[in-house]
C-alpha cells in the first residue's frame, strides 16, 4: 500500500522535413542573453475551448505570448503529462513566452485531471493505469496536436489577439511523459500494432522537439524501428532516478530514443538525482525535490537555447550548445551528451 501510494503522488505531482539552417561563425561559447531570467517581453495568457468537429473531440488550451513582442513569432506546442491539464508546466510557457516564443498547452481528454479527480484516493492509481494503457489516448493526443495547429493557423488569419503574429514556418514540439510519447509520435516514431501493420502519426509540420522522461516500446526488438524515421532536431531530458510511476520505462530506458534516432543534431540531458517530478514544475508533495528550482532553471535556460538555434536559427544559441557552453553552466548537476551530424561551424 505504501508502494501504490507513494506512485500515486508521484504521478499527481507530474500533473503535468529538417532544413538545416546555416549558422555563421561566432565564438562558440558566448554567454547568452536568454539567461536572465525572466526574458525582455511581457507575458499574457489566453484560454481557448476547440472542438475537433471530425472526432467530436474538445481540446482545451491556454497560449502564453510575448504581448510586446514584434514582428512573427515561432510557436511551441506542449503537451502534458498523464492527469495533467492546460494549467500545468507554466514556469515553462511564461520563460519561453518571455523569450519571444508562444507557446499553445491543450488539454488532451481522457488522459487529463478527469481522470483521477472526483475518483476515491485508494482506487485513483487504478484509473491512471487504466488511461496510461488506453490505445484510445495514445491515437487521439498526437491527432490533438496536429488539431491544435490548425486551429493557430486559423487565430493567425483571424481576428485575435495572435493576428498575424506567429511564424508556422517554425513550430517546436514538446512535452512530458505521456507528453513526450506524444512529442514522439508526432516528430515521426512508428508504432508496430499488434498484426504487424505500421502506423505514424508524424506532422511534418513540427520541425524541432524536446521530449522529457520519454517512454519506450515494451518490446526492445522494436525500438531501432520506432526512432528510425525522426528526422528533425530533437532534445531528450531525463534524470538518473526517472523510473516511471505508472509504466514499465526504467531511467536508464530514458535514454533509448536518443541513442536510436539517427537524423539531424540530438542532445540529451540527464540530471544527476532527478527523477520523474523534476520536470512538472509543481511543490513538491512529500520530501525530496531540493534540487527542482535548480533543474528547472537548467530546463529553461537550454531548451530556450535549443528553440533558438533550431526554430530562429540562432547560431551563437546552437555553438553554445554543442561546444562548452552550457556543459559548463550545467556543471555536476548532471550530464550532457550530443551526437551531431555535419561539422561545427567556426573554431573547434
Amino acid at each position: 500500500m505504501k508502494n501504490i501510494r507513494l506512485k500515486l503522488l508521484l504521478v499527481l505531482a507530474v500533473i503535468v522535413p529538417w532544413a538545416p539552417t546555416a549558422f555563421a561563425d561566432s565564438a562558440p561559447d558566448a554567454k547568452l542573453d536568454y539567461h536572465d531570467s525572466p526574458g525582455a517581453y511581457q507575458v499574457q495568457t489566453v484560454k481557448y475551448d476547440w472542438v475537433d468537429a471530425k472526432r467530436d473531440r474538445k481540446v482545451p488550451v491556454k497560449i502564453y505570448y510575448p504581448a510586446d513582442a514584434k514582428g512573427r513569432l515561432p510557436v511551441i506546442i506542449f503537451s502534458h503529462g498523464l492527469g495533467g491539464s492546460r494549467e500545468g508546466y507554466a514556469y515553462l510557457g511564461n520563460y519561453w513566452a518571455s523569450h519571444g516564443y508562444v507557446s499553445v498547452h491543450p488539454q488532451h481528454l481522457g488522459s487529463d485531471t478527469g481522470v483521477w479527480q472526483g475518483v476515491p484516493p485508494e482506487e485513483r492509481m487504478q484509473a491512471l493505469s487504466k488511461a496510461a494503457y488506453d490505445v484510445t489516448n495514445a491515437v487521439n493526443r498526437p491527432l490533438d496536436v496536429s488539431f491544435v495547429i490548425d486551429e493557430v493557423t486559423k487565430l493567425n488569419a483571424g481576428d485575435s489577439p495572435l493576428k498575424d503574429r506567429l511564424d508556422l514556418e517554425r513550430i517546436g514540439m514538446a512535452g512530458h511523459s505521456f507528453g513526450a510519447y506524444t512529442t514522439l509520435a508526432v516528430a515521426g516514431e512508428v508504432f508496430v500494432k499488434p498484426d504487424g501493420r505500421k502506423i505514424s502519426h508524424r506532422d511534418p509540420r513540427i520541425k524541432a522537439a524536446i521530449a522529457m522522461s520519454a517512454p519506450v516500446p515494451k518490446s526492445q526488438d522494436l525500438v531501432s524501428e520506432a526512432f528510425a524515421k525522426i528526422s528533425i532536431p530533437c532534445f531528450h531530458m531525463t534524470g538518473t532516478l526517472d523510473d516511471s510511476p505508472v509504466g514499465e520505462t526504467k531511467a536508464a530506458q530514458r535514454r533509448i530514443p536518443f541513442d536510436k534516432i539517427q537524423g539531424p543534431d540530438e542532445f540529451l540531458l540527464t540530471f544527476t538525482g532527478g527523477d520523474h517530478m523534476v520536470f512538472s514544475g509543481r511543490p513538491r508533495r512529500m520530501s525530496g525535490g531540493e534540487k527542482d528550482e535548480q533543474f528547472q532553471a537548467l530546463i529553461c535556460t537550454s531548451s530556450t537555447a535549443f528553440w533558438d538555434a533550431y526554430l530562429k536559427g540562432d547560431d551563437k544559441a546552437r555553438k553554445w550548445l554543442v561546444g562548452k557552453g552550457f556543459e559548463s553552466e550545467l556543471g555536476d548537476s548532471g550530464t550532457f551528451e550530443k551526437k551531431l551530424h555535419g561539422a561545427l561551424p567556426g573554431p573547434q
